[in-house]
């Protein structure tokens, strides 16, 4: 996999030099801009989520999330091949789950199905991602580079990327291949009963055992030692081949191969072993042990979009995956929308999906692990489920941009809302929101 990457960024490369030393010796041929004038896109969303799954605590408790994030892309036309687009986002949230990493630095008893108010009850997350893109002169060749970085309270990631898509056959055929790689460093953050186990740590002995009174087992002694690996790399590569396969119809084909090494567990998600005598601080169960996976992943995705024009008012898009990985996990997901032309600016899009997943080999629910077990996890997204999602969204495009803020003139405005559900218990509700700007220039400029 890693050769392959490899393979791909050279070939890549060497097309972009290439590709500009041919530019260069082209002269006095017209071409139209790829992006005429500077766009920028602004998009908001609100997430929210309640369950009884959550892994922090081992499979109970509550899910209970919010999350609040928004985006910036600005897009730059460079010249007339060239454009750089820049996103930067971040997102703020707050979760009952998380903050049971330590559940005993609220106010009231700790508990699984309580939120504890501690500093770990919320979070930023940042990210930011540049992407460099190039066209040929015929407009059928397509490069791009990315890089990108986020980062978290308990996680740093770093990212590069880049792409090749060609136009063939009067571009009624489109053949795209990317790769991408992330080097993702953790922090290991383990729950605050597991602490005082870490290697050279005190144990039982340890001054946060003297504030509390242990109830059932009083002898106390967890499997946990701590993790060697703070660091996860992820590799993958993708190809997708789009054909119009008449003037009512267009298919796309995509597979995509990931390959993931490292940490792939996380530290602060707590496992309970049925063979192990259970103790107690408060209404909250100490932890036998954390999450622990293997140290590779290998994933691979087929799926495949058809997209039917019924007439000039409704379109007909449908999205079929099917998706498994080395851990034993399955699963198949189907997507229908239908959006409706209410008017040449107003679109309205009702939507469905639905996906089915198997289990992971190394998931069981909270205590049902043993402790003679190499890997294993209570997270619930690695368990079996189905679920589905209804959405509905609405669009309003100005063609003519008659809006106005500065020199840039509003282009596209969209509503989207959806609702899952899993039939583990998890529901969830997303509301985004994007507004788009494209610079206005005065005639001869």
């Amino acid at each position: 996999m890693k050769k392959l990457l490899l393979l791909i960024y050279l070939t890549l490369w060497a097309s972009i030099t290439l590709a500009q030393d041919d530019n260069n010796s082209t002269t006095g041929t017209y071409k139209k801009r790829v992006l005429e004038s500077t766009e920028v896109e602004l998009l908001g969303s609100y997430y929210s989520q309640t369950g009884n799954n959550p892994a922090v605590t081992g499979g109970i408790g509550t899910e209970e999330l919010k999350d609040l994030a928004s985006t910036i892309i600005v897009k730059l036309p460079l010249n007339d091949d060239d454009v750089l687009s820049i996103n930067a986002g971040i997102s703020a949230y707050s979760s009952a789950s998380s903050s049971n990493i330590n559940p005993f630095d609220g106010k009231s008893e700790a508990d699984p199905f309580q939120a504890s108010s501690g500093a770990s009850s919320s979070d930023v997350w940042v990210n930011f991602t540049g992407v460099y893109s190039h066209s040929s002169d015929d407009r059928n060749s397509i490069w791009t580079g990315k890089a990108s970085v986020s980062t978290e309270y308990d996680y740093t990631s770093f990212g590069l990327g880049g792409s090749y898509t060609r136009l063939m056959n009067e571009k009624n055929t489109e053949v795209s291949i990317n790769g991408n790689v992330y080097f993702d460093q953790w922090s290991l953050i383990y729950p605050i009963e597991l602490r005082p186990f870490v290697r050279g740590g005190d144990g039982i002995r340890h001054s946060f055992f003297e504030h509390y009174n242990l109830q059932g087992n009083s002898n106390y002694l967890p499997k946990f030692t701590g993790l060697d690996n703070s660091s996860r790399n992820s590799y993958s590569v993708g190809v997708s081949i789009s054909q119009i396969l008449s003037k009512n119809l267009q298919g796309v084909f995509m597979l995509d191969g990931i390959l993931q090494e490292g940490l792939l567990s996380t530290p602060f998600q707590r496992v309970y072993f049925q063979d192990y005598e259970d103790s107690f601080i408060q209404n909250f169960h100490l932890a036998d042990d954390v999450e622990r996976l293997p140290s590779t992943r290998q994933k691979l995705a087929i799926g495949g979009r058809l997209n039917y024009f019924i007439n000039e008012l409704l379109v007909l898009r449908s999205y079929y995956r099917y998706y498994l990985d080395s851990w034993n996990i399955k699963s198949q997901t189907v997507n229908l929308e239908l959006p409706v032309k209410l008017s040449p600016s107003w679109t309205i899009s009702p939507s469905y999906r639905h996906y089915w997943q198997s289990a992971a080999s190394y998931f069981a629910p909270y205590n049902e692990h043993l402790s003679t077990d190499s890997y294993y996890t209570s997270d619930y997204d690695l368990s079996k489920f189905n679920a589905g999602q209804f959405g509905i969204g609405i669009s309003y495009t100005d063609i003519f941009t008659h809006f106005h803020i500065w020199r840039f003139g509003l282009k596209s405005v969209d509503l989207k809302f959806n609702s899952y559900e899993r039939n583990t218990g998890l529901k969830a509700n997303i509301t985004t929101f994007g507004l788009k700007f494209t610079e206005v220039r005065p005639l001869g400029k």
